[in-house]
């Protein structure tokens, strides 16, 4: 049965998107069979894998129209897409009963299918996050090396608290990973110092630094090992994948 992790931090801007895309086809290249789930409303996932119409999405699927059916993207990592109508979730969902679990409802009967299903959380603590934590086995947090990158997390730490207390036992912060990362600047480094002092062997020892290439290889539809598997992006994130596996 695959393990669910969500991708969040509801920060914008810190790589949660780009990790999301290159984490899964990273593990796919590794031989183990990864779902992403786009459920962000901005569409980002999907639009940079080439998918910007899709017939089934992951808010057809909260709606309760379908049972959706994840798309190829390539041999191992599939995606559930999503749709700008998935801003409009949260209202649809205040009213329903259990509207915490829809998610893990959704993910139940795909989970013998992959090793590891992916969501991109929206860029805030709402309702489609809180569905996120609900489906999910950990979180990964991206921080990137600045201080206001800092700020809020103890916001995002105490919804996990709560999330596991009242719908969710089993979630468990799975690690956290620096992007964007800078060695030359004494403030990246410092701040890496702070968040390691906080989060001790949570931290991933891989930096993500910052690569023109991760920016290019969505225009493309591709993620960064078809797009430039000479890059930066590309070492930093199969390193990242090769620790990932070790942890777990």
């Amino acid at each position: 049965m695959g393990i669910v992790i969500s991708i969040t931090n509801h920060k914008g801007g810190v790589g949660k998107t780009t990790s999301a895309i290159n984490i899964g086809a990273g593990l796919s290249k590794r031989g183990k069979k990864v779902l992403l789930i786009d459920l962000d409303p901005q569409a980002n996932l999907s639009i940079s894998l080439g998918i910007s119409e899709p017939e089934q999405t992951i808010y057809g699927a909260i709606k309760g129209e379908y049972k959706i059916r994840p798309v190829p993207i390539y041999e191992g990592l599939d995606i559930l897409p999503s749709t700008l109508d998935l801003s409009g979730a949260e209202i649809e969902l205040s009213s329903e009963t259990g509207r915490e679990y829809v998610l893990r409802e959704i993910l139940e009967p795909l989970k013998n299918g992959y090793d590891f299903i992916f969501i991109d959380c929206p860029p805030s603590l709402g309702l489609l996050t809180i569905n996120a934590l609900t489906a999910s086995n950990l979180i990964y947090i991206p921080l990137q090396a600045e201080y206001l990158a800092l700020r809020g997390l103890t916001k995002l730490l105490e919804i996990v608290t709560k999330v596991r207390k009242r719908l969710n036992k089993d979630l468990e912060v799975g690690g956290v990973f620096i992007t964007q990362f800078d060695s030359r600047k004494v403030l990246n480094r410092n701040i890496v110092e702070t968040i390691e002092e906080h989060f001790k062997e949570k931290v991933f020892k891989t930096r993500l630094r910052d690569n023109i290439a991760l920016a290019e290889a969505p225009s493309s539809g591709q993620d960064i090992f078809r797009y430039n598997a000479k890059s930066y992006g590309a070492e930093d994130y199969s390193a990242l994948c090769e620790e990932i596996l070790s942890k777990l």
